[in-house]
């Protein structure tokens, strides 16, 4: 939910099986080992001790927006430990460097699973990491929890979708646009999945409710020349920009934008896959007003969130900003741990069965899981960049949002998936 450089989410992990000790009690197998039913990958819980693998780029193009994230889930980590753990065993945290590449995220996420025998995992960014881990975490039966907003018409048996999906995110920021009275787009997006795929939602929605697209560009994941995308938005005669860039190329296109005269009040953009870590390296000069979607801000009300504000910034320097993917991040921990401790094991289809109606009282508002899609009930925020660098929320849906991953109560997406 949003990072500077390579696609947000395409940076893949590749995993690697459980592997563990332990066996199954009346095979002769070692106590304390869990095995995922018709996997071959256990899980080491035979300890006072239960490993859990972090999948983040530390390195690269994505590390300006995934290093927080990791923090994010560290913290919650330690606060679970000091609360005296899960099932009375304390966790682990086995990091592993996605390093901004699909190949590389495949690979550590077999290493966590296969070698270091992790209980869970918990990362990705970008969909092409996501996509690329997929099969790994599905052919070993291990489960990873991703933090991430993404471009929706996906299910797995083996990952909880904790960031929004499409009617969580994008579907409200179109009719925020809407209700605006901007109704003619111009879609800029980084070259992959996930921007491709929500611009066929957006243009499938622009047809069905009035509106329009005036222009469509993709730059390459990691571009930093905007100057004729920009032109070509100048001329366009659109009422507002829907960016899906991801990472470094924001700074590069923001730059340009104002250097074409571009402001937020002259032709708006709305951003997806910017956060409050993105305002900061891009600048806030040259985002001072724009709009962002999400479903938390630093600024969110509430008694959770100043908590976690508060921890966040005592770890890691109070001038250390949250955000939606590092927020994401940080209850997927926690709500892992109330499955697990509602399935009364660490068990992988244990925690599955338990994982409907897990609710949490997150920074953002309450989250409830769905276990039939394993995604969360989210509430949709826009938001308003300040000339502090903070996001002030301007408006918001009320209350949370189901999730329909496939878009299967909007007649308009018939036909997308």
């Amino acid at each position: 939910m949003s990072g500077l450089s390579l696609s947000r989410r395409g940076l893949l992990a590749g995993a690697s099986a459980l592997g563990a000790s332990a066996a199954l009690t009346a095979c002769g197998a070692k106590t304390g080992t869990e095995t995922s039913s018709g996997a071959g990958a256990k899980a080491d819980t035979s300890g006072s001790t239960v490993k859990v693998g972090l999948l983040n780029s530390l390195s690269g193009t994505m590390a300006i927006s995934e290093v927080t994230v990791h923090n994010a889930l560290l913290l919650a980590v330690k606060e679970i430990n000091a609360a005296g753990g899960v099932l009375g065993k304390k966790l682990g945290p086995v990091s592993q460097d996605g390093a901004s590449d699909w190949p590389t995220f495949a690979e550590k996420a077999e290493a966590l699973i296969k070698d270091d025998k992790v209980v869970a995992t918990f990362g990705c960014w970008t969909s092409a990491s996501r996509k690329a881990v997929k099969p790994v975490f599905e052919r070993y039966k291990s489960l990873l929890y991703y933090p991430v907003q993404y471009e929706g018409l996906e299910e797995s048996p083996y990952i909880f979708y904790i960031g929004a999906t499409t009617n969580q995110q994008i579907v409200p920021a179109l009719d925020y646009l809407k209700k605006q009275g901007l109704t003619r787009l111009y879609l800029v997006g980084s070259d992959y999945v996930f921007p491709r795929t929500a611009n066929k939602i957006i243009k499938a929605y622009a047809k069905a409710k009035g509106m329009k697209v005036v222009g469509e560009d993709y730059a390459p994941l990691g571009s930093t020349e905007f100057s004729t995308i920009t032109n070509k938005v100048k001329d366009a005669g659109a009422d507002a920009v829907f960016n899906t860039l991801n990472g470094d190329s924001n700074v590069a296109f923001f730059k340009e934008y104002k250097s074409a005269g571009l402001t937020a009040k002259s032709l708006p953009v709305l951003s997806v896959s910017i956060a409050e870590e993105e305002v900061k390296s891009i600048g806030t000069q040259y985002l001072e007003g724009q709009l962002t979607a999400w479903n938390y801000y630093e600024t969110t009300p509430g008694a959770a969130n100043k908590k976690f504000v508060a921890a966040y910034q005592a770890a890691y320097g109070k001038d250390k900003p949250t955000s939606d993917p590092m927020e994401a991040a940080y209850i997927s921990v926690y709500l892992w741990k109330e499955m697990v401790e509602k399935a009364g094991s660490f068990d992988v289809a244990k925690v599955k069965a338990a994982s409907d109606g897990i609710t949490f009282d997150a920074p953002e508002g309450k989250v409830t899981v769905d276990g039939a899609s394993q995604h969360v009930y989210k509430t949709a925020r826009i938001g308003k960049v300040g000339s502090d660098g903070l996001i002030e929320e301007v408006w918001n849906s009320g209350k949370p949002i189901k999730p329909d991953p496939y878009l299967k109560g909007y007649d308009w997406a018939s036909g997308l998936s």
